[in-house]
């Protein structure tokens, strides 16, 4: 069996969300108060024995109306329910049998935790909110005010199995079955494993003690008990003889000693104070303490470990315990049926590497089935990267609304078939660096290197944040943007619904209609010979324009004058040299071009006949003379732009760009600083995502 679904009511965050969960691992994650661990809490309160139940009026939820408020007390309801898993144990449907919603082949059962105010106090509650005007601009405050001081310690709780409507309360054996082991992420592991004192460590040793006796399939139960016995008495034998030397040795100290009981009055009746003991071997557990001996054969103690080591150790001692709550010949009827491991924010503690292992750990003790079902709370995009899509569970919080997304069902053809190739495509993507996507409240794709590095600059120059306004900048590395906007389709189920932006370039090609092959052209020669040529631009660069989806924009240059990322900066700054970094090709070319734009009279003639002889100069002298459409200034900037273009080196580029850029920016104030110009669509791109 496995817990497939939580239904949740105004508990913290959660209005009223429902969240489907893996048979197996189950990865959450989401931006910092997205409700990731308020959603292990939730779980926690139906199947956690150990955790305290009642709850504070802080744990509502308090997106409400004053209205709802006076209608009725609030109440909280957490619904888990339990389905027949794929790797069913004998016990599972026993321990469940009277919670059953649905019995056949695939059974559901149905556990409910509400924390509400019993009937008997709300006629009283009623009568007292009833008294908070509506109209009172504090209404909302003074109704949770009321409820904390006058009403919330009459609150009581109750687990229900079953339909709830039957009232049926979840019996306690049943609910005692289930083993819900919480690793926060903040412990303290020093004190929680190190020493044998611990209750953790002395239960691990003592059914880890005779471990070799025990899983011996060649004896039976009872050789097992009578060689444990014997191992035991002699231990006891053994130990009796160390407690006697000890007392010899203090026989005569003993007697100062209890000389003072007689001056006290400590003695009387003839009854004299004396000292004896025994020691078992349960005792004996609390001598141990952890150590870590390296290859060399130096031995150090734990609590000189680092934090993240000792976390992997606990994590280990934690399933080991696991596996001794699980242990039928160990606890009879004791035993736990159901395990249950949540970690939160495992890379708390761990640098990547480990982080891979940890994870590698987990699959491993699943496998083995150490443990039924493991819930992991994480902002690691190691940890994302690592794992499949199916186990991802998203969660994304805005305005206050919290919504659920998941990977492995987004991937749907216009029939409702999977779309592997694009699953698999982003599978493959989702490194350490572009899991990022999944975190981010909002998502900024770019088809390169270049935009990737430049946009947080000229976000500054136009003066906003990314960084601030919680900005992912994905290079996709191309045009698939399609990929990749299955996640976060808006009027799709089950997406992540958060606003993305695309920047995507216009590049218009042209192809002779005798010759079938589509090559790049410039944008001065677009749908300029319709007779010889057919024309085409990047169908993504109109997919979504602004307003036409609820969530998806597109953003590129203009049809007819645009080309590139790097052709429309300098076509917004056709005189600015400080872009003609030490990686351009033909810079004193192009600076030339850019003075005599800036000089008075100056045509597109003389900037075409300074133009090196080469092939590809010709062509541009040729275009631009051809075209009709152009102002001539237009014209001047495009042959600039179309020299930049040629002159660059994409990567190396950028990087010099994020300097110089920077550079200028931070002297902005100054006499020294130039005007930079954001090209319009990298603006109206930024403005829209930092709305």
């Amino acid at each position: 069996m496995y817990i497939s679904r939580i239904k949740i009511s105004n508990f913290r965050n959660f209005k009223e969300k429902e969240i489907e969960f893996n048979d197996g691992v189950n990865v959450i994650i989401g931006h910092n108060n997205a409700g990731k661990t308020n959603l292990i809490r939730a779980l926690s309160l139906v199947i956690d024995n150990q955790r305290p139940k009642r709850l504070e009026t802080d744990d509502f939820n308090k997106n409400v109306t004053i209205t709802e408020l006076k209608a009725n007390p609030p109440k909280i309801s957490i619904a888990v329910t339990i389905r027949r898993g794929k790797e069913e144990e004998p016990d599972d449907l026993v321990t469940i049998s009277n919670w059953l919603t649905k019995l056949d082949s695939n059974y559901e059962a149905l556990l409910t935790y509400e924390f509400f105010l019993p009937e008997k106090k709300q006629e009283e509650y009623l009568k007292e909110i009833a008294l908070i005007a509506d109209d009172d601009a504090n209404a909302i405050d003074k109704a949770w005010k009321l409820l904390k001081h006058d009403f919330i310690r009459f609150y009581t709780y109750k687990i229900w199995g079953g339909d709830p409507i039957n009232q049926a309360t979840a019996d306690s054996e049943s609910l005692q079955k289930f083993d819900f082991q919480f690793l926060d992420a903040i412990r303290d592991v020093e004190r929680d494993m190190l020493t044998g004192r611990n209750t953790l460590l002395r239960e691990v040793f003592d059914f880890f003690m005779d471990y070799e006796i025990k899983i011996d399939g060649a004896k039976s139960t009872d050789q097992k008990h009578q060689e444990i016995k014997s191992r035991k008495i002699l231990f006891s034998e053994k130990a009796d003889i160390l407690i006697k030397e000890l007392s010899d040795r203090i026989d005569a100290g003993k007697k100062q000693i209890l000389s003072y009981a007689e001056s006290t009055g400590a003695s009387f009746n003839k009854a004299t104070p004396n000292f004896e003991g025994s020691v078992s071997e349960n005792e004996m557990y609390s001598v141990l303490k952890l150590i870590v001996q390296y290859e060399t054969g130096i031995k150090i103690p734990a609590t000189h470990n680092g934090l993240g080591y000792n976390n992997l150790i606990f994590m280990s001692l934690l399933l080991a315990k696991m596996q001794v709550n699980a242990d039928v010949d160990y606890l009879d009827a004791n035993a736990k049926v159901f395990t249950t491991l949540a970690i939160e924010e495992p890379e708390a503690h761990l640098h990547p590497a480990m982080q891979y292992k940890f994870l590698k750990f987990l699959n491993v003790n699943k496998k083995e089935k150490k443990v039924r079902q493991i819930f992991v709370t994480t902002h690691s995009t190691h940890i994302t990267s690592a794992v499949s899509l199916d186990e991802i569970i998203c969660l994304h919080n805005e305005g206050g609304d919290t919504k659920v997304g998941y990977p492995k069902k987004v991937f749907l053809n216009e029939g409702g078939t999977e779309n592997i190739k694009s699953k698999k495509y982003v599978q493959r993507f989702l490194d350490a660096t572009k899991s990022d996507m999944l975190f981010a409240q909002k998502v900024l794709f770019v088809e390169g290197i270049a935009e990737q590095l430049l946009l947080s600059i000229f976000a500054n120059y136009l003066g906003k944040s990314l960084e601030d306004n919680h900005i992912a900048v994905i290079n996709v590395g191309g045009r698939y943007f399609n990929h990749f906007l299955y996640l976060f389709d808006e009027e799709k189920d089950h997406t992540i619904p958060k606003k993305v932006v695309c920047l995507t370039d216009r590049d218009p090609e042209r192809k002779e209609k005798q010759d079938g092959k589509f090559k790049k052209c410039y944008p001065f020669e677009y749908n300029q010979d319709l007779v010889k040529f057919d024309y085409q631009t990047n169908p993504n660069a109109d997919l979504y324009p602004a307003g036409s989806h609820p969530n998806i924009t597109f953003y590129s240059q203009p049809i007819e004058k645009g080309k590139t990322f790097e052709y429309e900066i300098l076509i917004s700054n056709p005189t600015l040299e400080l872009l003609l970094t030490d990686s351009i090709s033909n810079s004193d070319e192009i600076r030339d071009l850019m003075r005599l734009y800036n000089t008075a009279g100056k045509t597109s003639q003389d900037l075409l006949d300074r133009l090196f002889n080469s092939i590809e100069n010709q062509r541009i002298i040729e275009s631009i003379n051809r075209n009709t459409s152009l102002l001539d200034d237009e014209k001047k900037k495009a042959i600039i732009a179309s020299r930049y273009l040629n002159s660059v080196g994409k990567g190396e580029n950028a990087l010099e760009l994020c300097y110089v850029l920077q550079e200028n920016l931070d002297k902005k104030g100054t006499a020294d600083y130039k005007d930079f110009i954001v090209p319009a669509y990298i603006k109206s791109a930024i403005e829209e995502v930092c709305q």
